[in-house]
């Protein structure tokens, strides 16, 4: 081959008959949605930064308790090791997004994390 590049083509067939061709009736949405439309479809929020931070935080709050248990009977049990490492995965965010956030997920992340260190540390003193 010496110096020469060879390349490669992909081609996805998932949805094709034997020929390649797409069976009769099928049509472009036969694969199924974008996973985007079918989330806001199933009334879900869009899949954004904003929606990761809350749903961290959201795991957070539930391993420290401050958030009802699903099964309806009261607070969820406090499991501090997690909620910390909910905290920490948010930590992690705020790392690695720094200069690409927005002013408006910059202001959630840091009020979002101090509230949560403060409430860990609360939670962790009665702990004690």
């Amino acid at each position: 081959m010496g110096d020469e590049e060879r390349g490669f083509t992909i081609v996805d067939k998932r949805g094709q008959d034997e020929e390649g061709e797409a069976p009769a009736g099928a049509s472009a949405e036969a694969a199924g949605p974008e996973p985007q439309a079918g989330a806001e479809a199933a009334g879900l929020p869009a899949a954004d930064f904003t929606s990761l931070l809350l749903s961290l935080g959201t795991s957070a709050l539930y391993h420290l308790g401050q958030v009802d248990d699903p099964s309806g009977e009261g607070p969820s049990e406090v499991n501090l090791p997690l909620a910390r490492h909910a905290i920490g995965t948010l930590e992690v965010l705020e790392e690695k997004t720094a200069g690409n956030r927005t002013e408006e997920e910059t202001g959630l992340l840091t009020s979002l994390l101090t509230d949560l260190r403060m409430r860990f540390v609360n939670a962790s003193n009665q702990a004690s």
